[in-house]
């Protein structure tokens, strides 16, 4: 993960990956079958070793969906602090690879929900806070794309201020941001006050 993490998947190389453990170039080919591979394996243990949505703090849990929600958008630094490497393979992985390995990625995370996605909508809809008239998967593939793009912003203006905004970094804004954005989801995928 960590070779990936720092030289991309373009710039990584299968032989200094083989050096750095000590095997031969060959053992990697023989046990992942290629670059793709091998890099598909450190992408699915970066995503699994993420918290996911419900391994909040129970006391948080216990305020329910929309307190999640907050509480993880408003840690989102530790995406670029205590889990640097796999945060950023998994950003490889999202936007840095061939459709062909994209594609395994997507099936991937359909299949395994890492990040406990559907868990987390459903416990929404238990509570009554997240809308039961719209399927489960449909609900949680839109929070996963919105959510996910949301923290890119929010850590790429943390990173690199101005790069991608009209306003200079303004530290004060990022509350009012996650504010706004948990409220703009809350209006579409959350249940209407009785």
């Amino acid at each position: 993960m960590r070779h990936f993490a720092e030289h991309g998947y373009q710039g990584a190389r299968v032989e200094d990956v083989a050096r750095e453990l000590g095997i031969a170039k060959g053992s990697v080919f023989q046990h992942f079958g290629s670059k793709a591979g091998l890099f598909l394996a450190a992408y699915k243990r970066a995503v699994s070793s993420l918290p996911a949505w419900l391994d909040a703090p129970a006391e948080v849990v216990d305020r329910g969906f929309w307190a999640v929600l907050v509480y993880w958008l408003e840690r989102t630094e530790h995406l670029i602090r205590e889990d640097w490497i796999p945060y950023r393979v998994s950003l490889i992985g999202n936007y840095g690879t061939d459709l062909s390995l994209k594609r395994d990625i997507n099936r991937w995370l359909v299949s395994e929900d890492p990040y406990g996605t559907l868990d987390f909508v459903e416990f929404g809809v238990a509570r009554g806070e997240v809308r039961s008239d719209v399927e489960v998967e449909v609900t949680a593939s839109m929070l996963d794309w919105l959510a996910e793009r949301f923290q890119d912003a929010l850590v790429t203006e943390e990173l690199d201020p101005g790069l991608f905004h009209r306003h200079p970094h303004q530290p004060q804004r990022r509350q009012a941001r996650i504010e706004q954005f948990a409220e703009l989801l809350r209006s579409a995928i959350g249940t209407r006050p009785a």
